[in-house]
């Protein structure tokens, strides 16, 4: 009898060991993004995904990619709606144009806020960054990804492609996704972030 508790107790074990290995990542934001995605008040999968869903793919982590911008604010741009997936247009004003060195080249791109967010608790400084690169269609979502800043006191900003992600419209068609506006390519191989979601 006291084996037989023993080996429940290894195999209870086991059990839950394995439960927590599921949440897996390199970083921790890579851990956030798997758990959420597991969530189902959260994830953005369709459910028969979600039951198989062991993960996202992402790229290792690069600190290459985690880059200091300057950052010029446009605080005469006029706000305008932005084009998405559907129907939608949300009100986005461009923030500024961050200005940033990666493997030796300069890169621009525009930064900009949801209006709509502005009087969100938690989003009254928060930056939005759109963009496309040479991954889009080969590694990365076709669509291009989205990552994201916080309004800095001064004129620098850290910009860390390892959190790019892809819009919730890669994994489910319900979604009405903002779409990335041209201006925001990257004539370059952005290797960082989430990778393409593979549809079982």
């Amino acid at each position: 009898m006291k084996n037989l508790f023993l080996l429940f107790l290894m195999v209870f074990s086991v059990g839950c060991a394995q439960e927590k290995q599921t949440i897996v990542g390199e970083t921790e934001w890579q851990k956030k993004q798997n758990a959420d995605f597991k969530d189902a008040t959260k994830s953005p999968l369709k459910d028969k995904d979600r039951k198989t869903f062991k993960g996202l793919d992402f790229y290792k982590f690069d600190s290459t990619y985690v880059v200091t911008a300057k950052l010029t604010r446009t605080p005469d741009a006029k706000p305008f709606k932005m084009k998405t997936t559907t129907e939608r247009r949300p009100d986005y004003v461009q923030y500024g144009v961050v200005t940033f060195t990666l493997k030796g080249q300069e890169y621009q791109l525009n930064i900009y806020q949801n209006l709509g967010l502005l009087d969100t608790e938690g989003y009254e400084d928060y930056l939005f960054l759109p963009f496309l690169d040479d991954t889009n269609g080969n590694g990365s979502y076709a669509g291009g990804r989205y990552t994201e800043a916080r309004i800095p006191e001064g004129d620098t900003i850290i910009i860390d492609f390892n959190t790019a992600y892809n819009p919730y419209c890669a994994y489910n068609e319900k979604y009405s996704c903002p779409i990335v506006p041209r201006e925001n390519y990257l004539a370059t191989e952005i290797k960082a972030g989430v990778k393409a979601f593979k549809k079982h």
